[in-house]
């Protein structure tokens, strides 16, 4: 398959180029850089100028390929709102340049707030007025009442590995290292659900190849990771103290990331790996931070 990527330079983007060419596919990558369109090309893409902002550069893009994976998001979580917006529209372009055949959009969701406190399943809907303000599915649901061949891959919060610079695990060690603390809130049973970045890329492939039409698959290989148990393995990493703060104090020590520090987030995968044949296979969380891949 000639397959359309967004998001293809980035952490997890990168990482689902490399599943796809090993498989055999031809990958169609969008770049808006020039670093990234010669990274693209290193890696043995093709290039597709554009970003996801440029409603007909991901239109034309789709309409190349025999299917798309749409994992680029503008991670500025200083303006979520609009970009989620931004993505709720490349969304629905791209879909719409697909409309009419049953070549597959397979969009990027997550587990995170899905159901909080609860296991969140492959068939919990995402709530009518969710916390969390990212509508992809919303826009890939519109797709498939339309008759577009849409599937979600709801990605957990932690997505971890070699590379990984600006997801959550990093995020709390830098918090660590500035306050010379590791830290929970409460009790710190709160969970969180975690899955690495390779599993996560052949999560995507196969989700390409042998999805269902209005389906929805985690990508969660470890499903409940409570927040203290990952205090404290940054707490060993760092030689640092591990310790339980207030609720009333999680903004001051965590600011802006103080929602997630207090979420509790756990899914399963169950009827993702057996549906999909997903089997993953790659370092948990736990050995990923052990072997010290965010100590830098």
């Amino acid at each position: 398959m000639r397959v359309f990527v967004t998001g293809a330079t980035g952490f997890i983007g990168k990482a689902i180029v490399q599943e796809l060419l090993s498989s055999g596919h031809h990958v169609l990558g969008l770049a808006r850089s020039e670093a990234a369109q010669k990274n693209l090309i290193a890696a043995g893409a093709a290039v597709h100028p554009g970003d996801l902002e440029d409603l007909a550069s991901l239109q034309s893009g789709a309409a190349q390929a025999d299917g798309v994976i749409h994992a680029g998001f503008i991670h500025d979580f200083t303006r979520f709102n609009e970009v989620c917006q931004i993505d709720y529209k490349a969304i629905k372009a791209m879909g719409a340049a697909l409309a009419g055949t049953d070549r597959p959009l397979i969009v990027t969701s997550g587990t995170a707030l899905i159901d909080p406190g609860k296991m969140a399943t492959e068939d919990t809907p995402v709530p009518a007025n969710p916390s969390w303000p990212r509508i992809s599915e919303k826009a890939a649901d519109e797709l498939s009442a339309a008759g577009v061949h849409t599937a979600i891959v709801r990605l957990s919060p932690v997505v971890h590995g070699d590379g990984d610079q600006h997801g959550f695990i990093p995020i709390l060690f830098g918090i660590a290292r500035q306050k010379g603390l590791a830290a929970f809130v409460g009790e710190g049973q709160n969970r969180w659900n975690a899955v690495h970045r390779l599993d996560a890329a052949h999560l995507f492939r196969l989700a390409l190849e042998k999805s269902k039409a209005g389906a929805r698959y985690h990508g969660s290989t470890e499903e409940s990771i409570t927040l203290k148990s990952i205090a404290e393995q940054i707490g060993r990493q760092l030689s640092i103290p591990t310790k339980s703060i207030d609720k009333k104090d999680a903004e001051a020590h965590f600011g802006w990331f103080a929602q997630m520090a207090l979420a509790d987030s756990p899914a399963s995968s169950e009827i993702t790996q057996r549906s999909l044949e997903w089997h993953p296979v790659h370092p948990t969380l736990f050995q990923d931070i052990e072997n010290g891949i965010y100590n830098q």
